[in-house]
């Protein structure tokens, strides 16, 4: 039995009272665990809180699992946990909390026509790791991804491409294949600029984003599919890249946009309103903002279509248990007025929809905008690091700048801005990436050197502070995994690798007496540090 448990079992047997106990986690002097279950039940008891923790502590030091119990304080319980009940919760496996769920979430959504920009690796690198916490939590989790391949940004793609072809296809043809995302990135960027400069380049903008939600034939429907293709092959590149766990569906706007206008109009008045022609919905009753999901012409805008890849996951996977999206922090507001129509208007989904706002990611360039042209790119990001690695005297592979790159995104609470240059995130000394692969590294080439490794039954003094920092790791996993927080993991490992580098620095392994005890403590380090990074999407190399 769990120490949480065991402390209710011993709540209920005293008091009669069912609780759900806390444990936190102490400096190590006051031991391994602490509780304040006696202060939160004293108003209950009737009783002091500190006789109601003596109370509970005498029945606590009969567990076999604990060498010491002591109250302190007003009434806190400090648990000291023995040797072979520490090694044992190192063994525990995480709690399946979502087990029998089926949980939907989008891994990636960049629009085709422009380049990928770390906006879009911040999302895709969150949601892939976010998709792993959830399967370690039991669920059934499928992996999506949405992408805008009709509107408002494919017309000023289409405007830039076909002046750029005038009238000859065989133009873009002549595109080489390793400059055709800095090429895409340009045009984009070319009609959104004249969007913005000249009233008539936005008029025919305007209808050649009408057109691509029915691209007929000629040189538009030629342009079209060539550059879409374009735009995949790079979003796929990309995405494996960044270390992605590959997804299993694939959605786009214009097979959304005829099921979410129509549902918009079968909710007219009693959830949209009509406006000035236009189909809006009064999110400021809901914490949002009134917005137009379909638009005075008759179209359907961004919001009917994420209203359409609601209804679409929902019957490609009919137990469904929740559908989550997570999106830049200033879409926040949007989607919030996007899921209370949804429910309204689709009420056997409520409760069901999620969406998790990330943060700014900064360099030095400041915020990244996909609407300017002035972004930076994956591709760039990858060359920059590479950079960064080989002049500190590392070799850049893929897995290792995909490492860094995805910690310096995770370790960072889910909601805040992301700001760090490229030379502090690869560093081998601070909390990095690349500190925790050379880390483990380390830790396997220790092992290569030991002619045995001896599976731990009992510790020594100087082996307790690593094996109690060992024994957190499936509370971090559990707790990361409740709240779907991956910067608890990054935290927690960047504590093991410390603890254990004072571990090594005082303790030889290869060559003492004990060398088969502690190689394996070495090898128990070595794993749970590689399973934290796998759950990170990051790859622990025996070598670097």
């Amino acid at each position: 039995m769990s120490m949480d448990k065991t402390i209710a079992s011993v709540v209920k047997q005293l008091f009669d009272l069912d609780v759900e106990i806390v444990l936190t986690r102490p400096d190590a002097q006051f031991g391994d665990y602490t509780t304040n279950v006696a202060l939160t039940i004293a108003k209950s008891v009737g009783k002091a809180p500190r006789e109601v923790a003596e109370q509970i502590a005498i029945e606590l030091r009969n567990d076999e699992m604990l060498q010491d119990v002591t109250v302190a304080g007003p009434g806190f319980i400090n648990l000291k946990l023995t040797d072979e009940a520490s090694l044992a919760i190192t063994r525990r496996e995480p709690r399946p909390i979502r087990a029998g769920q089926t949980i939907v979430i989008e891994t990636n959504n960049p629009n085709p026509f422009k380049p990928m920009h770390i906006g879009h690796a911040y999302n895709a690198i969150l949601a892939d790791t976010m998709a792993n916490l959830l399967a370690v939590s039991g669920a059934s989790t499928k992996r999506v991804s949405y992408h805008g391949d009709v509107g408002a940004h494919v017309g000023r793609s289409m405007w830039a491409l076909l002046k750029y072809c005038d009238g000859d296809f065989s133009k873009l043809e002549e595109v080489a294949e390793d400059e055709r995302n800095e090429f895409m990135g340009k045009m984009y960027a070319e009609g959104a600029r004249i969007a913005k400069e000249d009233e008539k380049a936005k008029a025919e903008i305007a209808e050649l984003a009408k057109q691509s939600f029915d691209r007929g034939a000629g040189l538009y429907r030629e342009v079209y599919d060539t550059v879409f293709d374009w735009s995949f092959r790079e979003i796929d590149k990309m995405i494996k890249r960044l270390g992605n766990i590959q997804i299993e569906r694939r959605y786009f706007e214009s097979e959304a946009d005829p099921i979410g206008v129509q549902t918009v109009r079968d909710n007219v008045p009693v959830v949209f309103q009509e406006s000035d022609g236009a189909l809006v919905f009064e999110g400021s009753k809901y914490g949002a903002f009134d917005n137009a999901f379909v638009g005075s012409n008759g179209l359907g805008l961004y919001a009917a279509r994420d209203l359409g890849l609601i209804q679409l996951k929902a019957g490609d996977y009919p137990a469904m248990d929740q559908s989550i999206v997570v999106t830049g922090g200033e879409q926040a507001a949007y989607f919030k007025g996007v899921i209370a129509a949804a429910e309204l208007a689709l009420p056997e989904l409520k409760g069901k929809l999620v969406n998790y706002p990330t943060g700014l990611v900064k360099l030095s360039t400041g915020k990244m905008s996909s609407r300017t042209g002035d972004v930076v790119t994956i591709d760039w990001l990858f060359d920059e690091f590479a950079k960064a690695i080989e002049a500190r005297g590392g070799v850049a592979d893929e897995s290792i700048v995909a490492g860094a790159l995805r910690y310096q995104f995770l370790r960072v609470k889910t909601g805040g801005d992301v700001i760090f240059d490229i030379n502090s995130a690869v560093s081998l000394t601070g909390n990095t990436g690349s500190y925790l692969q050379y880390t483990h590294a380390r830790a396997r080439r220790i092992l290569e050197k030991v002619a045995e490794v001896t599976p731990l039954t009992e510790l020594y003094d100087e082996d307790k502070m690593l094996v109690r920092k060992l024994s957190e790791y499936h509370e971090i996993v559990d707790l990361a995994t409740r709240e779907l927080a991956p910067h608890y993991i990054c935290n927690y490992l960047f504590d093991l690798a410390q603890e254990f580098n004072r571990y090594y620095e005082k303790n030889q392994v290869a060559g003492h007496e004990l060398e088969g005890h502690r190689a394996g403590l070495v090898y128990m380090y070595a794993d749970t540090l590689r399973a934290g990074l796998t759950i990170l999407g990051i790859h622990a190399p025996d070598k670097m």
